[in-house]
């Protein structure tokens, strides 16, 4: 079929095509010839930090309830007969499942037989919302229980009071679930007014790992997308947000049995995409394992003077419109933990990193990638978020090799700001005094 782009990687011996259907859908194919299991993804460009935002050929913005992509999220799945999708993958021998994250809402299908079959459901679904007074209704008794699980939940309450310490303005501080009196201001027509915007070809993306024909794919998606409007690109209003911390600690008491803590890092540069976001992602991983990975030199004194445990772990987290690097685990003292990790911070920023270390961390992170290409599952979560992002998977290698040491060097100086920094903990509560 005339249109289709491919790009080959002689290092990698992996191939990615592309195509834009007549829709403004992206397609994007990762060929696995021989595989048995196929896997599929269908995601937009929206998630829970799109809450505020102008719709194609309007000029008035609209501002939108907390927890809204999630909920719209939850409902695609109900037909108008009564029926649901999942259980026409269930009728397929396919497994189905969906996520909403702060800035991507995914519908995804793994499988070894019936793959188109199963790829005209994931199609027919997403595109045909229905939404009723009653069937709304009855979803916020669901996501309210669900939010109040998240809620009493020690690793999800440590990591957003880590947000809300951090940010000031940017939304990515929002709960994604929303709150039980966002989601109760929800109703069927915010919820087509935003499934229209968001959920138009143009806003969103098509990956396919397996033994796909592409040329097939593209045939299906004309017999079920002929009337599918492009509305095209959705405006979203920036925030801006102070290089200034909300406040250095947040502290809140659970029951747990070990004190838990993340440290925070806010990106403040500019959002862009493609292979500068890429860059600076890479950067940002380096110094992060250089500095507190399992072979750093202060995670070997840490865990031997049993300040933590194997929970201990450090990511970053940058993308389009948002950026943040965490640092956490579980420690008898995290305040201690605390002051030894931007300790070594300020002493890399001063001395340096060694240059050895770089290395062995670039082969690493180049050989995670690529093993990366014989885990499906994998290569469609991971892609699906970096092709959004403007950045070509099979390129990734090349843009670890082109970082160099004075990037990291700036990076470390510009990311990991010591003084805007923040520590949440989730510390033991006695009894009745859990909040």
């Amino acid at each position: 079929m005339s249109g289709v782009q491919r790009f080959y990687s002689d290092v990698l011996m992996e191939e990615m095509l592309f195509a834009t259907h007549s829709s403004g859908l992206r397609v994007y194919v990762f060929p696995k010839k021989g595989f048995s299991k196929y896997y599929a993804i269908y995601g937009t460009d929206y998630g829970s930090t799109d809450r505020e935002f102008i719709v194609p050929g309007e000029t008035e913005k609209t501002v939108v309830p907390d927890g809204i992509a999630h909920f719209l999220e939850h409902k695609m799945f109900e037909q108008p007969d009564g029926s649901n999708a999942f259980d026409s993958f269930a009728l397929t021998g396919a497994s189905s499942n969906a996520f909403t994250s702060f800035d991507l809402t995914a519908y995804l299908f793994t499988c070894t037989d019936r793959f188109y079959e199963n790829l005209d459901i994931l199609v027919d679904f997403v595109n045909s919302p229905y939404f009723t007074d009653e069937n709304v209704g009855k979803e916020m008794g669901i996501i309210g229980q669900e939010i109040k699980m998240y809620d009493d939940d020690p690793t999800w309450r440590v990591f957003f009071n880590t947000l809300t310490a951090l940010f000031h303005n940017n939304p990515v501080k929002i709960d994604i679930a929303g709150t039980v009196e966002s989601i109760a201001k929800i109703d069927k027509d915010i919820l087509y007014k935003c499934y229209n915007t968001f959920y138009n070809p143009g806003n969103m993306i098509l990956v396919l790992v397996g033994d796909v024909d592409i040329d097939e794919v593209m045939r299906r998606l004309d017999k079920r997308m002929a009337d599918v409007k492009n509305l095209g690109e959705v405006n979203r209003p920036g925030y801006y947000e102070p290089s200034e911390r909300v406040r250095e600690f947040s502290e809140q008491k659970m029951v747990v049995s070990q004190p838990m803590f993340n440290i925070g890092f806010k990106d403040i540069t500019p959002f862009t995409g493609g292979e500068e976001l890429a860059r600076r992602e890479v950067c940002t991983d380096i110094i992060l394992d250089v500095l507190f990975g399992k072979s750093s030199k202060l995670y070997t004194e840490l865990y031997d003077e049993g300040l933590i445990d194997s929970s201990f772990s450090a990511e970053t987290e940058l993308e389009k419109r948002y950026g943040f690097s965490l640092i956490g685990g579980e420690s008898k003292d995290p305040l201690a933990v605390y002051e030894r990790i931007k300790s070594r911070i300020s002493q890399a920023q001063r001395d340096g990193i060694d240059k050895e270390d770089i290395s062995r961390t670039k082969k690493v992170m180049k050989a995670a990638a690529i093993k990366m290409f014989n885990y499906i599952e994998g290569m469609g979560n991971s892609y699906i978020r970096m092709l959004l992002k403007g950045i070509n998977p099979l390129e990734y290698n090349k843009v670890v090799d082109s970082v160099t040491y004075d990037d990291i060097m700036e990076r470390l100086g510009s990311h990991f700001d010591v003084d805007n920094c923040v520590l949440s903990t989730v510390m033991p509560a006695d009894a009745g005094e859990a909040v």
